[in-house]
């Protein structure tokens, strides 16, 4: 049974850092893609960033790409997102993703385990 267990969420203030972290389980790590996407409230699900198998990273702008970090340990079977220079737009709830295949992509649609997600708030 595959599982994604998020956490490090929070209540930050703007300008402040959270580090999420995304442990999986019950697939094989090295060779999926891992996402991370976001929803705000009454927003649709967004993609933010992924790991695909061979590290290769992507993200959703390049604001993101310039105060997010996407990384993997591959023997941890886990992703970290470190979240920088968050501001008050970033609330959401984040989630992590996984795909079901070595194929990667951006759309909610390309993965299939999901985590329960963790609530990440960021007051001005």
């Amino acid at each position: 049974q595959v599982q994604l267990v998020e956490s490090g969420g929070g209540t930050v203030q703007a300008g402040g850092s959270l580090r999420l972290s995304c442990a999986a389980s019950g697939l094989p790590f090295t060779t999926r893609t891992m996402g991370w996407f976001r929803q705000a409230p009454g927003k649709e699900r967004e993609f933010v960033t992924r790991s695909d198998w061979r590290g290769a990273s992507a993200y959703i702008s390049d604001d993101v790409k310039g105060r997010f970090t996407l990384s993997r340990d591959n023997a941890k079977s886990t992703v970290y997102l470190q979240m920088n220079s968050l501001k008050p737009e970033d609330t959401a709830i984040y989630y992590c993703a996984a795909t079901s295949t070595p194929f990667t992509g951006r759309g909610v649609g390309d993965y299939v385990y999901w985590g329960q997600g963790t609530q990440v708030t960021v007051s001005s």
